[in-house]
């Protein structure tokens, strides 16, 4: 596929091949995105793992120093006092079997989905092909019955991590409109979050490469080492 004009033109204003530190590339990534909107700054790290195997499965949360930058609407499948948590807490939509009934009948407008432990069964049994990905999960921590607590953190900068088939884990770090320093912050604390999700089965190199690119730009390759010596012990 071939690329337009501004992406080609970005690759000529930075060096490909060259492993930056984090906030260097992060600043990279501002400096050569050329959208007329707020682009997402986007994250790519290889890890040393087998994702065909049970026990090398990578995946959690972790809640951005910084935030995402996103403004995200969250549903909360609650009822009684647990409902009126999650309303007081931000939640965009609350309810029980009125709220399973509008997503089922195909409304979506929303980006993540809560739920306490009791609705679990009437929410898998409904939707659980309507919502896919966007299941709750209790691993996702979007399975609890502290929900209040679940639905401010994901308002304030809380991001799933997993690994995809490939054994790439794909998620955002921010906005381009973030300080480059803000940025280098979130992806350390991220570097952190997957370094303590390490499965025990993982041998060699665990950081293989981190990669950082806005919505429509090119990648800015990161030193892993780098990245992993700022981890506080």
């Amino acid at each position: 596929m071939a690329q337009g004009k501004k992406y080609r033109n970005a690759v000529t204003q930075y060096d490909a091949e060259r492993l930056y530190e984090a906030a260097e590339a992060a600043g990279v990534v501002k400096q050569i995105a050329t959208a007329k909107f707020d682009e997402t700054v986007e994250v790519h790290i290889r890890l040393g793992v087998d994702p065909k195997k049970s026990d090398q499965n990578v995946r959690g949360t972790v809640l951005l120093p910084n935030g995402t930058g996103r403004t995200v609407r969250v549903i909360a499948f609650a009822k009684g006092d647990k409902a009126k948590e999650a309303q007081a807490a931000g939640a965009d939509f609350v309810g029980d079997q009125e709220l399973i009934d509008k997503v089922k009948s195909g409304w979506s407008e929303f980006d993540v989905a809560v739920a306490t432990p009791d609705m679990m069964g009437a929410v898998g049994s409904n939707l659980g092909r309507i919502l896919a990905q966007k299941m709750p999960n209790p691993k996702a921590g979007t399975v609890t019955p502290n929900i209040a607590s679940a639905i401010k953190d994901i308002k304030a900068g809380k991001v799933e991590f997993r690994l995809d088939k490939t054994g790439i884990v794909h998620t955002i770090i921010g906005k381009v409109s973030f300080e480059g320093t803000a940025l280098a912050e979130n992806l350390t604390v991220l570097v952190d979050a997957l370094v303590r999700a390490k499965p025990s089965a993982a041998k060699g190199t665990y950081l293989r490469s981190i990669t950082i690119c806005s919505t429509m730009g090119p990648g800015v390759k990161i030193d892993p080492n780098r990245v992993k010596a700022a981890v506080p012990a």
